[in-house]
């Protein structure tokens, strides 16, 4: 039998059949995934194989993984030598952000974006709260919207509160399956309830017992759209670390730093203090967000170099 994962504990998952039967699952002993090491070797967005091991419980066991089409991973919250499979098969991703009560920093964001564009999964940006917006908030705001969208980042601006953007937001959510992350406290559960309306049945009535004792606050969880498609929420996040990029390929998933690579003097050019960088002269030439090559700056300084895994 063959079915999604739509939530995960640590070590019971819920699984969804093609006919919308749920059953909860755990996995055949040791299972391990060649090729990679992280803290979680099933994710939710999984397509699995499982067989039954009691019908009238609806308990299974997962025996075996299908090829991901891909999937997005950070520094395991736990232990950072270490990585995490947020979620998988995705088509796109979306990150809610605020510009108060919290403030979300471009680093922050910089970071989603960037695993996004090493993982090749489209990515939009949604400003939420716009209802407690002023006009130094909108001019921030704008601002932000105007350094995305110059590299081909879409930037939307919702609110739960007066329906802000939540037609848009329902359209690019339809028949796709969607990642959605952000810091705590910028609205995703409004927003997912929104979404969801009458269709917000949680899967956590069948898989309660199963949760039992169990930190699911690193895990994320599937839903079903009322028009078609899935959203993928994640917990809320105070920090995004970076994983499985090295320093050389930082710069790779900088669109606007991308196009100008091969203009540096040095091919191995790290952009910080070398002569000849064609990012810093595109800095100094408009073409790159100053605050843009900053956080670029600071996630580069961020990075471990691992000697291996």
């Amino acid at each position: 039998m063959k079915g999604t994962v739509y939530k995960s504990t640590g070590s019971w998952y819920v699984v969804k059949n093609p006919e919308g039967e749920v059953f909860n699952a755990r996995l055949k002993g040791k299972f391990k995934i060649d090729g990679i090491t992280s803290t979680n070797p099933i994710a939710v967005g999984d397509e699995v194989e499982f067989e039954i091991e009691d019908a009238a419980e609806k308990r299974v066991m997962i025996t075996g993984l299908e090829p991901r089409k891909n999937y997005v991973n950070r520094v395991s919250p736990s232990n950072r030598r270490l990585h995490h499979i947020v979620a998988s098969n995705m088509d796109q991703s979306l990150l809610v952000a605020t510009i108060k009560d919290p403030k979300t920093s471009i680093g922050f964001i910089d970071r989603f974006l960037v695993t996004c564009e090493a993982f090749h999964i489209p990515a939009i940006i949604v400003f939420n709260k716009a209802d407690i917006y002023g006009p130094k908030e909108m001019d921030v705001l704008e601002e932000r919207k105007s350094m995305y969208a110059s590299v081909g980042y879409e930037v939307l601006l919702t609110s739960v509160k007066d329906a802000t953007g939540m037609e848009l937001l329902r359209k690019k959510l339809q028949s796709k399956v969607t990642l959605l992350s952000g810091h705590s406290g910028v609205g995703k559960s409004s927003l997912i309830n929104e979404i969801l309306g009458d269709a917000n049945i949680r899967t956590n009535e069948v898989s309660e017992w199963s949760g039992k004792g169990m930190h699911t606050t690193t895990f994320a969880e599937m839903y079903d759209l009322p028009n078609g498609g899935k959203l993928i929420d994640t917990p809320g996040m105070r920090e995004f670390a970076i994983a499985d990029i090295s320093k050389d390929e930082l710069s790779h998933y900088y669109p606007e730093m991308r196009a100008l690579l091969n203009d540096c003097q040095f091919n191995n050019c790290m952009h910080m203090n070398e002569p000849g960088c064609a990012i810093k002269q595109g800095v100094m030439d408009g073409k790159i967000h100053e605050d843009r090559y900053i956080s670029y700056c600071t996630i580069l300084d961020s990075i471990e170099e691992k000697t291996s895994w």
